[in-house]
């Protein structure tokens, strides 16, 4: 075989590369127009059905040189390119996307700018107990010149038969004791009927790890005119996390802030296993502010300083920790909240550490 003959195949090799390229290209164009539809109709991406009825009649029109083996791990590649493709478009097409919207999103929330590129706090009660108890801590939160005071009025506990809060009660104690102290309000909502409600209290609408995916509850309160605290589901990957918001914001509203708050899994060392690497991947996803709720996450007093430095550290625009006057008497989880010295520590430390700019 001469040089020129040579050259001749390889410049064919070039075209049909060329070719290929061009038929790939034209065939993820209809894949991503097939994956629109989808959506539309609320059908599933992946179709393994349709998937082998593909591979089998490309493997019945195989002529070689090329064994139907390897011809369809070929084209199953080519398959999972074009599923991708379609999983792409979906992220770029939520309202929550980085890629809709790629300037970050910032909540205000009583002067408190969060999502601003600098740390945020939110301390309080796990549970609203009294008005004596809520208004010693409000006490030491604005002492230490914070504006954002959390507790739950409502509480849904893995038991029945554990404390389920005050309710009604609970959130006209939060709203007074927030127009006492100047503060910002927090807490959780756990029923659709409630957020009507819940806007006259509230300054922050929470949806709880276990509301998540209470999708009536989301819609719900992304109609409200209220910004919305919406924490991780205990078992929920970071793509329903982000589904999740996006349900808030399609119902309008806009002034979301997620919570990371630990997920389950084996470790039985803390409460929950802290995802710290949830932090900046959903700041890389979404344009909404990211917190990282500690108390939750690790259920350890002990471990709240560092998982706290850990948030701040890896871009967390904020912390939430709890905090109780006397922890040996709370009606709920009072092995992991700070009594008033330890929060004082707590501050201290961070200060010391350069995480606090007050």
């Amino acid at each position: 075989m001469g040089n020129n003959e040579l050259d001749q195949l390889r410049k064919r090799v070039d075209e049909l590369n060329l070719q290929l390229l061009s038929l790939i290209n034209e065939r993820a164009l209809l894949v991503q127009e097939i994956g629109r539809a989808k959506e539309t109709q609320g059908v599933y991406r992946y179709d393994p059905v349709r998937e082998r009825h593909m591979l089998d009649l490309i493997k019945e029109n195989n002529n070689g040189p090329f064994e139907s083996s390897t011809v369809e791990h070929l084209f199953k590649e080519i398959f999972k390119a074009g599923l991708e493709l379609q999983a792409d478009d979906h992220r770029k097409a939520l309202l929550v996307s980085r890629k809709k919207k790629p300037e970050d999103t910032i909540v205000e929330v009583n002067g408190e700018k969060i999502g601003d590129g600098f740390p945020h706090f939110v301390f309080g009660p796990c549970s609203v107990e009294s008005y004596e108890q809520v208004a010693k801590v409000a006490a030491s939160v604005k002492e230490k010149g914070f504006k954002l005071l959390r507790g739950g009025a409502y509480k849904p506990r893995t038991s029945p038969y554990d404390f389920q809060g005050l309710g009604l009660e609970g959130l006209k104690i939060l709203k007074r004791v927030a127009k006492e102290y100047d503060l910002g309000v927090i807490s959780e909502i756990v029923h659709p009927n409630d957020i009507e409600t819940a806007v006259e209290y509230l300054d922050v609408i929470q949806i709880g790890a276990r509301n998540m995916q209470n999708f009536e509850l989301l819609k719900a309160a992304g109609a409200a005119d209220k910004p919305v605290l919406l924490k991780r589901g205990l078992s929920a990957t970071i793509e329903e996390f982000i589904n999740a918001a996006e349900y808030i914001m399609a119902q309008g509203n806009g002034n979301i802030i997620l919570c990371e708050r630990g997920i389950r899994t084996y470790e039985r060392a803390t409460r929950n296993t802290l995802d710290i690497s949830a932090v900046p991947i959903l700041k890389q996803e979404t344009h909404l502010p990211v917190m990282v709720d500690v108390t939750h996450s690790t259920g350890r007093r002990d471990l709240l300083l560092p998982a706290a430095k850990a948030a701040i550290a890896i871009g967390a625009d904020g912390v939430m920790a709890e905090v109780h006057p006397d922890p040996a008497v709370a009606l709920s989880d009072n092995a992991q909240q700070m009594d008033l010295k330890q929060f004082d520590d707590f501050v201290t430390a961070l200060q010391e550490a350069s995480f606090i700019r007050l």
